[in-house]
């Protein structure tokens, strides 16, 4: 078994703090009724005033993100989401910076969390009006990143918000 299917097959496990245990998990809206869907996966929502910069056309709050991104993740940012997945939540709620991304409705969220004196970034699709009505704000990607990119990010990006 690799290591992608032995995190995918314990995934209830990672997601115990990830997970906002107050609402529906795993359901999204299609159609007017409620359906299971095992690979999406509810995080919590956002604060729509924060993440305005990026678009005023947000749609919903609620962040989900799928099996198919966290096995992106997996692959391509190795140990980072069986390590760090607990932050997720924190770093899209309480970002330090939101930079202009490559592509529309989409935010790159920076986060330093004073706990392990990690820095890290995530990318996040804002479901606009233009989207599926079934369609949530969605995690594309996350990773810690080093300082010497951190910086680099914040000297060469657009700074689209910035926490006081």
């Amino acid at each position: 078994m690799g290591r992608t299917e032995k995190v995918k097959n314990g995934k209830n496990s990672i997601f115990e703090n990830l997970i906002d245990n107050n609402s529906k998990n795993d359901i999204i809206m299609v159609d007017n009724k409620e359906t299971v869907d095992e690979d999406v996966h509810y995080i919590g929502k956002i604060n729509k005033e924060i993440y305005k910069c990026v678009t005023d056309d947000i749609q919903s709050d609620d962040v989900i993100i799928t099996d198919k991104q966290i096995e992106h993740i997996i692959e391509r940012h190795p140990n980072d989401f069986e390590r760090y997945c607990e932050y997720i939540k924190e770093i899209i709620q309480s970002p330090d910076y939101i930079l202009e991304a490559n592509r529309p409705n989409t935010a790159l969220v920076l986060k330093h969390i004073e706990e392990n004196s990690k820095n890290y970034e995530l990318i996040l699709r804002l479901k606009t009006s233009n989207d599926p009505k079934e369609y949530k704000n969605s995690v594309i990607t996350f990773l810690k990143v080093e300082e010497k990119r951190y910086n680099r990010y914040l000297r060469t990006k657009k700074i689209l918000y910035k926490c006081e």
